[in-house]
């Protein structure tokens, strides 16, 4: 098989390979963390499309998914979430766009709010630069004995600082 970095162009990523986090007008990441983006891609694949031609809109949510869990299940992340895992609380999407097979799309998320044990994500998902769908999902992390909630640890509170709005 193809080494398939040899296409990219410098900077270029593989589908659902993370990039460099960005400020929150989108630029790359300065010297202060605070206010970052969490940007990937992710491959649109021809099972996503409908009779119209287009992405199905159920698709949109795994999208966010995609974006979600590259920062929750981040090693950064996981270290400390021992015992616990997360639920999805609340999921709203506002189509503003459609897209289209072949391509890839970018996800942009971005930590809107950090409660106790919640944590509310704001998503934004574009093709070649036009915006597609704008996202909030609120998640709440529990224990997975318990299956109740459980409070964020501080150090779980400061790594998802780096990308709150």
């Amino acid at each position: 098989m193809a080494d398939d970095s040899v296409l990219r162009s410098p900077g270029e990523n593989q589908p659902g390979e993370a990039t460099a986090p960005k400020e929150a007008g989108g630029s790359e990441a300065g010297g202060s963390e605070a206010g970052l983006s969490h940007v990937t891609t992710d491959k649109i694949r021809y099972a996503d499309t409908d009779r119209q031609g287009h992405v199905n809109n159920a698709v949109f949510s795994t999208f966010l998914e995609t974006g979600r869990v590259e920062i929750l299940y981040d090693a950064r992340a996981r270290k400390h979430c021992h015992g616990a895992s997360f639920v999805i609380a609340t999921l709203s999407l506002e189509y503003l766009s459609s897209l289209f097979w072949p391509g890839t799309v970018t996800i942009e998320t971005k930590i809107a709010r950090i409660g106790t044990s919640s944590i509310e994500l704001s998503q934004k998902v574009s093709q070649d630069g036009t915006l597609a769908a704008t996202g909030r999902t609120v998640i709440v992390q529990v224990d997975n004995a318990t299956e109740k909630a459980k409070p964020l640890s501080s150090g779980m509170r400061e790594f998802l600082a780096r990308y709150q709005d």
